[in-house]
């Protein structure tokens, strides 16, 4: 018999954050989060989403055994702004046993008629910043920091329990020797001159702070057009600037502004944290920052984690002058392998971007869709 538990106590969430660690304990491909982190993104007085985000975590438990997890979601700007009543759900967790995943589903789906919601869709967290997607291919491949994995069952559960695709995504790579500056090197010269623009480098990351905001709102801009796009508002981008930018060498973020001084072009290139979080199992202490400065500067692979261009200049190369910052700065450094996070499929736009690189999808992933009835 399967019991499902509403996670209510300090206790409970640290089961629930911790339980993939058990699941994945032996699975080279997995890369576990920060405990802490994690717990601290289901804290109302951290997370600022949960001003405009509900969030229902349950525990399924089989013979006194936790053996499944999933967090409910609902995001009121998603239903208010874009008119979707859709219940969201993430963090979802289990193993091979049908009765539990159906469980835990039917938790979701509880909620979503109580809220009058049309239909359900996951994986997903609570904006376009976190996680999204089940892997559906590329299994045996490393898995970056800012995505999920899971296990090849997990797509039987979605099928059996009657979802259908609704979003895909791949995830590309590509070695830095496919990086051939001839490609970008004489157009950014060009592209600089006729509209003007400046390429910005930084050393320090509070050389970078000043333009944070600038960036979310480019950010906003330039990916509207995206299905279930939600805007990141000012609360969370303080969040999130607080969150991720320490993670990240002010060297490989790299803004365009033009002759306004206005931001035009933007990217952020993470280290590949990936071996240092395997090392360091969750725990930042008492060794665990050891490991993230290391791979922060010693680390060969690196991830690009965003990359937007204002629309009025989308389409003018602008990205060029980017590539051509980085290719310097990856050359200095030694950069060996390049990583793409999860991109939509439908974003033609983005593919275009990296097409003079020839880029390899090594994963692949989907967001699933039930009606609720």
């Amino acid at each position: 018999m399967i019991e499902i538990k509403e996670v209510k106590t300090k206790k409970d969430l640290k089961a629930f954050v911790k339980f993939p660690f058990k699941l994945y304990k032996d699975n080279p491909y997995w890369t576990p989060p920060i405990i802490s982190q994690e717990i601290k993104t289901f804290d109302k007085n951290e997370n600022p989403v949960f001003k405009d985000a509900e969030a229902w975590l349950f525990l399924a438990y089989k013979n006194n055994e936790i053996v499944g997890r999933i967090a409910g979601i609902v995001n009121h700007l998603e239903i208010k702004n874009q008119h979707l009543n859709k219940m969201r759900f993430g963090w979802f967790d289990f193993i091979d046993d049908l009765d539990v995943s159906k469980a835990l589903f039917n938790q979701v789906i509880k909620i979503g008629k109580s809220r009058n919601l049309e239909y359900t869709e996951g994986p997903v967290g609570f904006s376009n910043l976190d996680k999204v997607g089940a892997v559906t291919e590329g299994y045996e491949a490393f898995t970056p920091m800012v995505t999920w994995y899971n296990h090849p069952y997990y797509i039987k559960h979605y099928e059996v329990a009657g979802f259908k695709i609704e979003k895909e995504y791949s995830e590309s790579s590509f070695p830095f020797s496919n990086v051939k500056p001839e490609f970008f090197f004489k157009a950014q010269e060009v592209i600089k001159k006729r509209y003007q623009l400046k390429a910005l480098q930084f050393t320090k990351t509070s050389e970078v702070m000043p333009y944070v905001d600038k960036m979310f709102d480019l950010f906003n801009a330039s990916y509207a057009s995206l299905s279930s796009f939600v805007a990141i508002n000012d609360i969370q981008k303080a969040y999130f600037k607080k969150k991720f930018i320490s993670f990240v060498n002010p060297e490989y973020i790299k803004f365009v502004i033009d002759k306004n001084n206005e931001l035009v072009g933007f990217a952020i290139v993470m280290p590949a944290f990936a071996n240092a979080l395997k090392k360091m199992n969750g725990k930042l202490f008492p060794f665990g920052f050891r490991h993230i400065l290391n791979a922060k500067k010693n680390s060969k692979d690196v991830i690009f984690y965003l990359i937007g261009i204002h629309p009025d200049y989308q389409n003018k190369g602008v990205h060029a002058v980017i590539f051509n910052e980085y290719y310097n700065t990856f050359k200095d450094k030694g950069i060996e392998n390049c990583f793409r996070t999860p991109e939509l499929e439908d974003n033609h736009a983005i593919h275009q971007i990296w097409k003079h690189f020839s880029p390899s999808v090594y994963r692949r992933r989907k967001t699933f869709r039930k009606d609720i009835i």
